[in-house]
């Protein structure tokens, strides 16, 4: 249907404007009627030439979906169907992309499908998780239950991945600052010194010469360098890619001085928020340790989860095989202990998990205190080192006039 735009008065003579999808032009004026609008101005909303093309449509983020859930739980607790639901979240939807996903979705369960079965169609906004939470949400007739739980998962999930990208930000921004430095002093200042070394008639000092050969290959082979760095990235995304390369990494990664305890405190966080949500949902223990374990995000991770789900099968605890595993503490496995014991390890997951989030806080904080300085001390052991070494000629030359 077409999208109509439309300007008019209230009752207060007040002028409002807004946009209407109906058929016609008097199905138009039939709603505003009905809103106490006169209207003054009615036209079609002209085409988006690029709509069909859908690299240029806007992406449907993580917060889109985080408000989907919430407006849609509200309204399943106030007793509306699904449909209308659907009906209502696809008018307010300013987003074209979503708006889209929802029309399919409304068409999906007007056609005989579950909810469930409707969000599978789309698995890059809604993973494995959320379709079989909303499974089991509709299955026990709590829907709105779920999706609200779903919402507060989502909105920890995102700040808990904020977090992440905001401790390794700085590092990186600082790194790339002292390259693009680095980089600006060889090619522009390092020549103008060495035009003027020339003159001297000796023989420059040993780090002198090293950081005017280094400043002539990045001259002269600087598209050597970039194509280079451009063949390494793209290579190590390829070896990344297989079986051994991410298993290699992975593991590297939890074992890394500094990153590797934010990395091991975050898939903790990640793996007791994600198992309480579902099982406190009615998902089945097997089922979500599956699912937890294809959403880790890291495949050592993943084997020591997959290795409690066989032990489950084999009529073993939780806690023991977590146990077994070097990334999960002794704390963590030693909580859900009682949690079993006492039948509500549901409530114990959110617990740690909670209580992991606080770690992760902490340790963001640790790790941008502890990486200032030493960044510092990096750009300034390495522009110094620099600026140092093309005036050691200088320096020699005073001290021979001044012996």
């Amino acid at each position: 249907m077409p999208i109509y735009l439309w300007e008019g008065k209230n009752r207060k003579n007040k002028g409002q404007k807004g946009k209407i999808e109906a058929p016609n032009e008097g199905a138009v004026r039939a709603q505003l009627q009905r809103m106490k609008i006169a209207p003054t101005k009615i036209k079609v909303k002209p085409k988006d030439l690029f709509e069909n093309i859908a690299f240029l449509q806007p992406g449907i983020k993580e917060h889109d979906i985080i408000i989907f859930a919430r407006q849609f739980s509200t309204m399943i607790d106030a007793g509306l169907p699904i449909i209308q639901c659907l009906d209502i979240l696809y008018s307010q939807q300013e987003n074209p992309t979503f708006k889209k996903l929802i029309k399919t979705l409304k068409e999906s369960v007007e056609g005989g499908q579950t909810l469930a079965e409707a969000l599978k169609k789309f698995p890059k906004q809604f993973d494995t998780l959320f379709v079989n939470m909303i499974a089991a949400g509709e299955a026990g007739g709590i829907l709105d239950v779920i999706l609200r739980r779903l919402a507060a998962y989502l909105e920890k999930a995102a700040k808990l991945k904020s977090q992440v990208k905001s401790a390794m930000m700085y590092p990186a921004i600082t790194l790339a600052i002292a390259i693009l430095v680095v980089i600006v002093i060889l090619v522009f200042v390092i020549p103008v010194f060495q035009d003027m070394f020339a003159d001297f008639g000796k023989e420059l000092p040993i780090p002198t010469q090293i950081v005017v050969n280094l400043s002539d290959m990045v001259k002269t082979k600087i598209l050597y360098i970039i194509g280079g760095f451009i063949l390494l990235v793209f290579a190590y995304k390829k070896w990344y890619g297989t079986p051994k390369g991410r298993a290699f990494m992975d593991n590297l990664f939890l074992k890394l001085p500094i990153f590797g305890i934010l990395i091991r405190k975050v898939a903790v966080a990640k793996f007791t928020r994600t198992m309480g949500t579902m099982m406190s949902s009615g998902v089945p223990i097997l089922d979500g340790l599956d699912i937890v374990a294809k959403t880790a995000g890291n495949t050592t991770v993943e084997r020591a989860i997959y290795h409690v789900r066989s032990g489950i099968t084999e009529g073993r605890t939780m806690a023991d095989p977590l146990s077994e595993s070097d990334v999960f503490p002794s704390m963590v496995c030693s909580m859900i202990a009682v949690g079993e014991s006492t039948g509500a390890l549901d409530a114990m997951l959110e617990k740690i998990a909670d209580f992991y989030d606080d770690e992760v806080d902490t340790a963001v904080d640790n790790l941008t205190s502890a990486i200032e300085p030493l960044m510092m001390v990096f750009m300034g052991v390495l522009i110094g080192g620099l600026v140092v070494s093309m005036y050691l000629p200088v320096f020699q030359m005073a001290g021979a006039v001044g012996g």
